[in-house]
């Protein structure tokens, strides 16, 4: 009796998979009673189950059917495939022999562990950071699987054929291999007193058993393996089992039966053994088609034994379309055709692509798009992208028009708000309650959720306000004090309950089942059961609980510090889906998802090199050469998967092609595939070029054209305006009348930002206490200086990085004040008030001296350069000048004499100073050849300049306009309220 031909079957991408598989399983394998609840699916994914089942339902929906009996599904991914499958193998009789797998986090954390051994061995004293380490751990994780999916042996890494390459790698490869195989074996070891293996192992072990049962006792019950287009070995003789069952099919998607037999075989060798082993070095690898050449060859079957899948789905393309297709992924040599190519065969009706500018312009136009598709009734649209960026902000444009998308490919658990709080909690711990961390952590949004958060957040928004500024010291201690002076110890004291036991653990490393404890603890007591409520926390609870329960097991040790990124590393690998519940006719999809789904309209969006198809990544551990020679696909193959999914994507009725110039980091260059549809389509590309959604994508957030904003030009009342004037408010006056009006009369002030880098004006503050004191006779600088370091509570870092440099700066102007017995400071950081026209002048003295002959010198200190001499006389930096004529006119108490020396002390650098620090520089002409303002014109030029100040603005009616002199050296503190970008550069009416 003649053998029976496999059954085997392809779906062409024009007819759409899912909806094409249940058309035609329908009618074939359904009964009256039982429908399809005897057949059998098996699924490439968890994610094609729901795909199919969706299928299933529109399937009956139009047939207006209520309801139907689904076949049973299982996944090959799946690790107890055994019970999936059910009473198929319930007639192995040995089936519960395979050995259990070893859970997969617990090999990660393991590995590590090994990893830190084996390295301690080549290098002793090198320890790698622990998140390194683990990085390094979960890589090595990933070689070993693609090695037992392709059924390397352990002990082929070291055989001949591999030794002989090792001369010809660099030598950090020889080191990985050396390290790959040291772990690898005491793994294995250790696996085997465990009565253990790895997933892949068991897997592979349960396709074999499975494949040799399904021979020798076919089940009475159909079986039917669909879209599994992985070729590993085990799964691949699975897959033939199943072809070859009286009531088992293969059914793949988009197999190309009409290419050519010379393009096939120029594909190259896939797998099977030749001269250059089982890939050759010229093989196609990069080809939507080559791993299913794989596939069939590991299988055994010949592509001329593959038959069309008898049925179309309910979304079909034009099958006009498919020719250009497969001319489109030619590979080299058969690209010639190309050339010769008629117009009819490069046809792509249906397809359409939009090139934009950037993402964000991207997202607008797949948005829009995906908004006209909803006003036809019933069309289904689906989005598939790699790029995640891409995919969530279309899903923000789309809430424009009360669109809710669901991204089903999820987001990663570190950016759900259950997964902030882990994080937030681990990076307190790591930087002692820092105040980034410190206040994102009290102020998220699930802390105190319910009746009490308002009441919480007002003592949050204190303690903030208060902590803004540079750094104070780490711990609880300065925000204790500043809750305690406010007025709140018993509410800190509630959150310093909590937090206490994440700190002071950075002196060596912890087991980090006890950091994931005390973790957990705390995000319990501050968010309650808020934390686990959503489908964020129940991922978070179920990640949190698996690894807490494997590092006890494993024993891995970490040190705090890095417990942020070991966590954010892994929880990016955790994706948590939305729930169903999202728009029923859109849906937008990963690479994986996108697979077997079909809508009636296809947007593929991110079609630049890097991501569509994605950077090849070398394996870090193992070299290209080396995974060559044992028979494992090099990194390019998945680039030929990349193809495949976007070949398949191109089947639907309509399809559009996006891609955006450039991104955040500069120009980006158009993905292979997108520049090969352009050079398929020659001189007929425009006419493919849709430039009306791109320009409609512009046009959506274009405001009517408005006036330009005017320059600002206040004018309070006359009662408003007068204000007493300090000296330093009278400069600012003068430069930026603006920002007087804003810091006098509006009374705003900039907030500091959280952790801030020391500014001018706090180091300034510092160096005025120490001095202050120091003069009085209180300690001497040293002392003083860390006196008042200790008083503000800074950190210990900063400190260290800025007092050396700070008491360079007081020992020079302690040499200078000493080095003079002609003078002697008289008062030092003096408080002065001059009655003027009806209005008080404010001004404190850094420092006054006397000479012998009564005669003063005003002394102004400062930590950065003095004013320029070109500012002094323009009347924007009169402060010396204005101190003077409070002290001609007896402002400061106790002081008399007419000033004669003005003098900046600045403590910057200096390469005449003896400690490298401090200079001084007087706005007066001292010599002919020397600027600055003539002694006898600088206080009476001091005093025109406050009475025309008071003239124009206090007494008078002038507007304060914003940057009325624009040669003023200013601060940028109210940029942003005078809204200075808008008018800058049109204030004489320029465009």
């Amino acid at each position: 009796m003649a053998r029976r031909a496999p059954e085997i079957y392809s779906i062409a991408a024009h007819r759409g998979f899912a909806d094409a598989l249940v058309a035609g399983l329908a009618p074939r394998f359904a009964d009256e009673t039982f429908g399809l609840a005897k057949t059998t699916l098996i699924l490439p994914s968890s994610r094609a189950m729901r795909i199919i089942s969706e299928a299933f339902i529109r399937l009956y929906g139009a047939k207006g059917q209520n309801g139907l009996l689904m076949p049973r599904m299982a996944v090959v991914g799946d690790l107890d495939l055994d019970e999936s499958l059910g009473p198929l193998i319930d007639n192995l009789g040995d089936g519960l022999d395979i050995p259990k797998a070893v859970d997969p986090q617990y090999r990660w954390l393991r590995l590590a562990e090994l990893i830190r051994k084996h390295k301690g061995k080549d290098a002793p004293g090198d320890r790698l950071g622990d998140a390194a380490l683990l990085r390094m751990a979960f890589s090595m994780g990933q070689v070993m699987d693609r090695l037992l999916a392709e059924e390397v042996r352990p002990e082929q890494l070291v055989e001949q054929e591999v030794l002989d390459l090792l001369p010809e790698v660099a030598g950090h490869w020889q080191k990985s291999l050396r390290l790959f195989i040291g772990v690898q074996d005491d793994w294995l070891a250790e696996l085997q007193q465990r009565g253990e293996v790895d997933a892949a192992t068991r897997r592979n072990l349960l396709f074999r058993k499975t494949a040799r049962r399904l021979k020798e006792n076919p089940p009475d019950s159909p079986v039917i393996a669909a879209g599994v287009t992985s070729a590993a070995p085990a799964l691949a003789q699975l897959l033939r089992a199943i072809a070859d069952l009286p009531k088992g099919a293969l059914v793949l998607p988009d197999l190309d039966l009409s290419m050519e037999a010379e393009v096939w075989d120029e594909l190259g060798q896939a797998g099977a053994a030749g001269e250059d082993g089982l890939f050759g070095k010229h093989d196609a690898v990069t080809h939507p088609q080559y791993h299913l050449k794989l596939l069939l060859n590991r299988m055994g079957v010949a592509r001329g034994e593959v038959e069309h899948w008898h049925r179309a789905g309910m979304s079909k393309g034009p099958p006009a379309r498919s020719h250009a297709m497969s001319s489109l992924f030619l590979p080299p040599q058969a690209s010639k055709v190309w050339s010769t190519l008629d117009f009819e065969k490069r046809r792509m009706s249906g397809i359409s692509m939009v090139e934009c500018a950037h993402p964000e312009e991207e997202a607008q136009a797949i948005a829009l798009l995906a908004r006209q598709a909803l006003e036809q009734p019933e069309k289904r649209i689906a989005i598939m992208t790699p790029d995640r960026g891409l995919a969530g902000r279309v899903v923000q444009h789309l809430k424009r028009w009360n669109i809710q998308a669901d991204d089903t490919a999820g987001q990663p658990l570190s950016q759900t708000p259950a997964g902030r709080v882990l994080l937030l909690l681990a990076d307190l711990a790591a930087q002692e309650a820092a105040p980034v961390p410190l206040m994102a952590l009290l102020s998220h949004p699930l802390v105190r959720r319910g009746d009490e958060r308002e009441e919480w957040l007002k003592s949050v928004r204190l303690l903030e306000g208060k902590l803004r500024g540079p750094r104070r010291e780490p711990g609880l201690n300065a925000p204790r004090t500043i809750a305690i002076a406010a007025g709140m110890a018993d509410w800190w004291g509630e959150v310093e309950a909590i937090l206490q036991p994440l700190l002071g653990l950075q002196e060596e490393p912890i087991p980090l089942a006890e950091l994931l404890n005390l973790l957990v603890s705390a995000g319990e007591a501050l968010c309650g059961e808020e934390i686990w409520l959503r489908e964020d926390g129940r991922a978070l609870s179920v990640f949190a609980e698996e690894m807490r329960l494997h590092a006890r097991e494993t024993g891995l040790a970490v040190e705090s510090s890095h417990l942020p990124a070991i966590l954010r590393d892994a929880m990016d690998r955790v994706a948590v889906r939305p729930p169903y519940g999202g728009h029923p006719r859109i849906a937008i999809y990963g690479l994986l998802e996108g697979r077997m789904s079909r809508a009636d309209l296809v947007i593929c969006g991110g079609l630049n090199e890097g991501t569509w198809p994605a950077t090849p990544s070398t394996d870090a551990l193992l070299a290209p050469a080396i995974l060559r020679a044992l028979g494992v696909p090099g990194a390019d193959f998945r680039i030929g998967l990349s193809a495949h999914d976007l070949a398949g994507a191109m089947g639907a009725p309509e399809a559009v092609l996006t891609r955006a110039k450039r991104d955040a980091g500069g120009p980006v260059i158009a993905s292979r595939f997108w520049l090969r549809v352009q050079a398929l389509l020659g001189g007929e590309v425009k006419r493919y070029m849709d430039e009306d959604t791109v320009k409609l994508a512009r046009q959506v957030d274009l405001a009517q054209n408005i006036a330009p904003h005017p320059r600002p030009n206040p004018k309070p009342s006359a009662t408003q305006r007068r204000e007493n004037l300090s000296v330093t408010a009278l400069d600012r006056l003068r430069s930026d009348p603006y920002q007087f009006y804003a810091q006098k009369i509006l009374s705003l002030r900039e907030l500091e930002a959280l952790d801030a880098e020391p500014t001018a004006a706090w180091q300034g503050t510092l160096a005025h206490k120490i001095l202050e004191r120091w003069h009085r006779g209180e300690g001497s600088l040293d002392e003083l200086a860390d006196l008042h370091l200790a008083e503000l509570d800074t950190h210990p870092l900063m400190r260290a990085l800025w007092k050396p440099r700070l008491m360079k700066a007081l020992e020079w102007i302690k040499n200078e004040v000493e080095s003079d017995p002609q003078r002697r400071p008289v008062k030092w950081e003096e408080d002065g008030k001059l009655p003027y026209r009806g209005v008080t002048i404010t001004g404190k003295a850094d420092r006054i001296d006397q000479f012998a002959d009564g005669a003063l010198a005003i002394v102004d200190y400062k930590t950065g350069p003095p004013p320029s001499v070109k500012e002094i006389a323009a009347g924007y930096a009169m402060q010396l000048g204005t101190l003077g004529v409070m002290a001609a006119d007896g402002a400061f108490n106790g002081v008399s004499g007419q000033p004669t020396h003005f003098e900046y002390w600045s403590l910057g650098k200096s390469d005449k100073s003896e400690t490298g620090f401090g200079y001084i520089k007087t706005p007066i002409k001292l010599t002919s050849r020397s600027g600055g303002v003539e002694l006898e014109d600088f206080l009476p030029d001091a005093r025109n300049f406050l009475d025309d100040a008071l003239d124009r603005w206090i007494l008078g009616e002038e507007g304060f306009t914003a940057r009325l002199n624009p040669d003023a050296r200013v601060y940028a503190d109210y940029d942003q309220l005078m809204r200075l970008d808008e008018w800058i550069g049109r204030e004489d009416g320029g465009a």
